[in-house]
């Protein structure tokens, strides 16, 4: 009887749950894809070297779209102070990252999952994004209208389609895919 029911438990987490929950993760995978971008994380290393360069502030609003596991805003959050959001269509890694957050114990952070088409930039100081050129693309309007003058925008990898006007610096960066960082800062009279 203990051997039924132990087999029968074996069945239900082997042959319903995790592929359950696999399922579920692929869904968002593919949706993320559609939306905007694969989920390709960057690295420590490389997200150190992006973070140290954009001159973060105690206090400033760092938002990161399309953050996957939001590495790069929980690091942002931990040593510079910043206040961290981010969005990412793929339900699965918003609650990963809202876990490794709170075993972190970090504060002023939060995640949320949204289309990062339809979210609210007005309010932020910087914002970090490693998404394709296409994207990136249709994202420059939006940052042109919602961004507040002074925003730093951070894309890793690719250049922004119409807002090369705006470009103040690029970086080589070492083992990253591809190896440039663009900031591009909007000036209150462009």
């Amino acid at each position: 009887m203990l051997v039924t029911i132990a087999v029968t438990f074996l069945l239900i987490i082997f042959g319903l749950l995790i592929p359950t929950v696999f399922s579920i993760y692929t869904f968002y995978c593919i949706l993320g894809d559609f939306k905007g971008a694969p989920y390709v994380p960057t690295t420590q290393k490389v997200a150190k070297e992006i973070l140290d360069q954009a001159s973060l502030k105690k206090g400033q609003t760092f938002i990161e779209l399309g953050s996957g596991d939001s590495r790069v805003t929980r690091l942002a959050v931990q040593q510079f102070g910043v206040n961290g959001i981010g969005y990412d269509i793929n339900l699965p890694l918003v609650y990963y990252a809202r876990l490794l957050s709170r075993m972190r114990h970090l504060k002023n952070i939060s995640f949320q999952r949204a289309n990062f088409f339809s979210v609210d930039l007005t309010q932020a100081d910087v914002i970090f994004c490693f998404l394709l050129p296409k994207t990136l693309q249709r994202l420059a309007d939006k940052f042109n209208q919602e961004c507040p003058p002074g925003t730093q925008i951070i894309s890793h990898g690719f250049k922004i389609a119409g807002m090369e006007s705006k470009l103040t610096h690029t970086t080589p960066a070492a083992n990253s895919f591809p190896p440039i960082i663009m900031r591009y800062n909007k000036h209150p009279y462009d």
